[in-house]
């Protein structure tokens, strides 16, 4: 399997660069049968690159360890789960990923494409494929996983304890998906830019692919947070960390894509500014994979040194070079039609939001880059912390979140004072009331102080559109107002869709907020003994110690009482992995509505063991602000029941019905 899976590599790179020179060479001399011939071969990359996948999981699951992959990052007591995320744990795994994801949508887009887009799709293709290429590069030259060792050891090194966690499954494939899925409306961009057609046609016909990337993007996000806060044994959720930031990046610019996108297709502007956002998100996530890969900036997230840093970086910059030289050339005809008839309308504050992100967006790149800066300069490399990212960034996203309730309200061209008044006076007077009370109940700190006043105001304009608009519905349809209220969600799912995820981000903000008050102890105790922190009492019960297949675990139990009745039962652990010195920390964590009680196991010594406790309060919304935030964007995903019907129409037309 190992040389099937090696030459399937080779096969896949060949194939690729048929599939992107034959569609070139077709669309000049205008030979169908070669464009034709291109999209099948870019379909048969997905093909072999599926085989080899299938290759290199079999190593893994079979145990060869001949393979040098599968030595490095399994052993024979690796329970079956990890083994099979092991195909993505390592450098040479997640490269072989990302090639086949790439394919994958490829073939896709191909499938999807070569009736409807006959005129963009041969340029479509021999971008995706020269993307496709480059990873087909350095996994058949430069990272092979399927490189063999010369003789086979009796066991593997095992993985990393850190990445045995249920996390490892969901968070890189969504990250990956996220990724991976921005190279599609990047590769409509540029030949869009190529051809001329620089209309809304390559918006609207990637419009999907942006959502989903853009959700499994913030999916990959949130539950890499998760991962770090039930892992990592810290008490957090965000560190700041480069790689964090680097997944975090394109986040925030491809968000302010999808929000600048909506005053092209309404007004045809920003058109420029469309393309260079959605360029910027694609160069963005391969900035992400240089940073994991290249070593050059700590983080508990990359894989050390490698070679492979500076090869992104050329692959990078060509990719610069080409984009803004296809831009350059359509400048002109990129001009808007059209200017923003007021700095008070839909229009200006979805400017305003872009510039924002952008913001934001700045301030976290030049503060993940400013050691690789310092060192180059100084020859000192200067570590940019949190307190940087959180000063500069709270403000600005703050301000994001009040024009998160602002934009959607606000009319088009221009807002009258009627509309102002009629939208935003009972959001503000609740907003104030709000801010009354969270002042009187000893809610004074400036940021958490803003942060739940704001929310209140876009919870409240949110709630207030949904209602007129199902009451809106019902006098039309004279039916009760929950029937009402879905046949409104069922017509406009964009827009109302839309809502869902600002909600989603409101209560992120709030979970997020939380953490201003958040409370931390540190306490040794002997077994039996009980110790308070804030309103828990929590009693050390026992401490034992016991094998598994893979490690030895060693486990507080500790009974949580709360106004003297149990509330929980917690089991700190120490887990000491073989083949790993360091011992990994499984936290555990009552977690409620209010707040998190979250007790990590820090040592001990026969049965006295020392406890590190935090109460962590609203961290359980940025969960569940997720998950809204995921509902809404399927919500915006499917189109609308009167979309569907025009669609029907117009199928039946063509028919002849």
């Amino acid at each position: 399997m190992v040389e099937i899976g090696y030459f399937s590599l080779i096969f896949a790179l060949m194939f690729t660069a048929y599939s992107g020179l034959s569609s070139i060479f077709g669309v000049k001399g205008q030979r169908g049968e070669l464009v034709a011939s291109s999209e099948n071969a870019a379909i048969a990359v997905w093909g072999f690159l599926t085989l080899a996948s299938v290759a290199l999981i079999y190593a893994l699951v079979s145990r060869d360890f001949q393979v040098e992959y599968v030595a490095k990052y399994t052993n024979s007591a690796l329970p079956l789960v990890y083994t099979l995320t092991a195909f993505y744990a390592g450098q040479e795994g997640s490269l072989l990923l990302w090639a086949w994801l790439l394919s994958l949508f490829s073939s896709i887009v191909i499938w999807q494409n070569r009736e409807k887009n006959r005129d963009l799709l041969p340029y479509v293709t021999p971008v995706l494929m020269a993307i496709t290429f480059f990873f087909l590069l350095l996994l058949v030259f430069v990272t092979n996983p399927f490189k063999t060792l010369l003789t086979t050891p009796p066991d593997g090194q095992g993985l990393n304890p850190l990445l045995q966690n249920p996390g490892m499954i969901f968070h890189p494939t969504t990250l990956f998906l996220g990724y991976v899925g921005f190279a599609v409306p990047y590769a409509f961009a540029m030949a869009a830019l190529i051809t001329g057609q620089l209309g809304e046609v390559w918006i609207k016909t990637t419009r999907r692919w942006t959502l989903i990337s853009w959700f499994f993007l913030t999916l990959g996000n949130l539950l890499g947070a998760q991962w770090a806060y039930v892992e990592l044994g810290w008490g957090g959720y965000w560190a700041w960390d480069p790689v964090e930031n680097a997944s975090f990046l394109p986040w925030l610019v491809a968000t302010a894509y999808l929000h600048s996108v909506m005053i092209q297709e309404k007004r045809g502007m920003l058109k420029v500014w469309n393309v260079l956002l959605i360029t910027f998100t694609f160069l963005l996530t391969i900035f992400g994979t240089f940073i994991t890969r290249s070593g050059i900036i700590s983080s508990v997230h990359t894989f050390g040194q490698s070679s492979l840093g500076w090869i992104f970086l050329v692959f990078l910059g060509i990719t610069i070079l080409v984009s803004f030289n296809f831009l350059m050339n359509r400048l002109p005809q990129l001009r808007s039609r059209n200017e923003l008839d007021s700095l008070l309308s839909r229009e200006s504050s979805f400017l305003y939001n872009n510039l924002l992100l952008v913001g934001i967006a700045f301030a976290t790149l030049w503060g993940t880059i400013f050691p690789i800066i310092s060192e180059a300069v100084r020859g000192v490399k200067i570590t940019v912390g949190p307190p940087f990212f959180n000063k500069v960034n709270t403000p600005i996203g703050l301000a994001l979140l009040g024009l998160t309730g602002l934009c959607p309200l606000i009319a088009w061209r221009k807002a009258s004072a009627e509309n102002l008044r009629r939208n935003f006076f009972l959001p503000f007077l609740v907003a104030i009331v709000g801010g009354i009370v969270l002042y009187v109940s000893g809610i004074r700190q400036l940021y958490p102080f803003l942060s739940f006043t704001i929310s209140l105001f876009v919870i409240t304009t949110i709630s207030l559109d949904f209602y007129r608009g199902g009451k809106a519905r019902k006098e039309i349809t004279g039916g009760g107002f929950p029937s009402a209220f879905w046949a409104l969600m069922t017509r406009n799912k964009r827009h109302y869709g839309g809502y869902i995820v600002h909600l989603g981000i409101v209560l992120v903000f709030v979970g997020i907020t939380g953490g201003a008050f958040k409370m931390e102890k540190q306490i040794t105790v002997d077994r039996g003994d009980s110790f308070k922190v804030k309103n828990y009492t929590i009693r050390y019960d026992s401490l034992s110690r016991y094998p598994t297949a893979n490690k030895e675990v060693v486990a507080a139990t500790l009974s949580v009482f709360n106004a003297g009745k149990r509330i929980a039962l917690l089991t700190p652990e120490k887990n000491h992995h073989r083949g790993h010195d360091q011992p990994a920390t499984e936290v555990a964590i009552h977690s409620t509505l209010k707040e998190d009680l979250y007790v990590i196991l820090a040592g001990y010594e026969g049965e006295i063991a020392t406890f590190k406790v935090l109460v962590n309060p609203l961290v359980v919304w940025i969960w569940i602000g997720g998950g809204v935030m995921g509902l809404g964007t399927i919500v915006a995903l499917f189109p609308d029941r009167r979309r569907r019907s025009r669609i029907a129409s117009k199928k039946l037309h063509r028919e002849g019905k």
